[in-house]
């Protein structure tokens, strides 16, 4: 997804403009027995758990994403890049492997919580605490390549169509913008798998939880956006990811016991409050249909 514009100008030092972490995103609160952060939680920001249970599904799913892309990080041509936005970095994985691969280059990190950085880091790493429903405050033309990964469970359904063009905005001429989104609309390719089903359930109560949050069908129009925002030459793919180990081909039985253990996680962390807070579900009622979709996720059977 490439950018045509002049030439960008020098960029600024990137701990410019910064100012001191603000308590308040340091904040966190309980529910069922999982943290949360609190200013995402009261602003609706983004509504899984920021524990160290969820920590560690973060470093799995990266994983399961390392195998499935074949271990490239960055798709398009970009042999030197000098400066890297990455939105939404979580845990760091990604934006540390990038800086770590390119030395040279300034990598600049954006999240909304800063518990979950690692405590060591690349020199060529700088992580910044903000919330990306807001404007972005960088200089225009600032990046060769943005970075936008899972961000749909975090940006408002109101803000994506100027979220893309935030990025569009401070990506250089001939730089490029890398998005990665999980649609959570569960299918099987037999077609066993059915509205009466859990795992089918699940994601229509998920769907249902963050109806006028969050856009979670925006990967269906991700390339639409793009090239409303200005961009060219996008190219879009829809790759399916196994539950688990089902598949005759090696290749992608392989990534499917990898995820396994994520979206045993997954089923509970992304739908453990929007399912109780937001749909008032009783919470056995959630533990129960979470129990049976992990079933249902982990047979071989359906072929999800």
């Amino acid at each position: 997804m490439a950018r045509q514009a002049p030439l960008s100008p020098h960029p600024n030092h990137p701990e410019e403009n910064t100012a001191e972490l603000d308590e308040r995103y340091l904040e966190t609160v309980f529910y069922h027995n999982r943290e949360y952060q609190q200013y995402a939680i009261s602003n609706l920001s983004y509504l899984a758990p920021t524990d160290e249970d969820e920590i560690e599904r973060l470093h799995i799913m990266h994983d399961v994403l390392s195998r499935t892309f074949d271990g490239r990080l960055i798709f398009p041509p970009l042999p030197r890049p000098r400066r890297i936005l990455d939105c939404g970095y979580g845990t760091a994985s990604w934006a540390s492997e990038v800086a770590e691969q390119h030395p040279r280059c300034e990598v600049i990190g954006v999240d909304i919580n800063p518990s979950m950085q690692p405590e060591e880091m690349p020199e060529n790493l700088y992580l910044q605490v903000d919330d990306l429903n807001r404007r972005f405050t960088f200089p225009s033309h600032n990046f060769d390549l943005v970075h936008s990964q899972m961000m749909a469970p975090g940006i408002h359904s109101t803000r994506w169509r100027h979220y893309l063009q935030d990025i569009f905005r401070v990506t250089r001429g001939g730089g490029w913008c890398q998005m990665v989104e999980l649609y959570f609309n569960v299918q099987s390719d037999n077609g066993s798998l059915t509205d009466a089903h859990a795992l089918q359930q699940w994601s229509s109560r998920y769907l249902e939880s963050m109806e006028g949050l969050k856009d979670l069908r925006v990967p269906l129009r991700l390339a639409n956006l793009m090239r409303d925002a200005g961009f060219v030459d996008v190219e879009h793919r829809i790759i399916p990811l196994h539950t688990c180990g089902w598949s005759t081909d090696q290749r992608e039985y392989e990534i499917g016991v990898a995820n396994r253990e994520n979206v045993q996680r997954l089923l509970s962390s992304m739908a453990l409050y929007p399912f109780t807070e937001r749909l008032g579900m009783p919470i056995q009622d959630a533990h129960l249909l979470i129990a049976r979709a992990r079933l249902e996720a982990d047979n071989p059977a359906f072929k999800v």
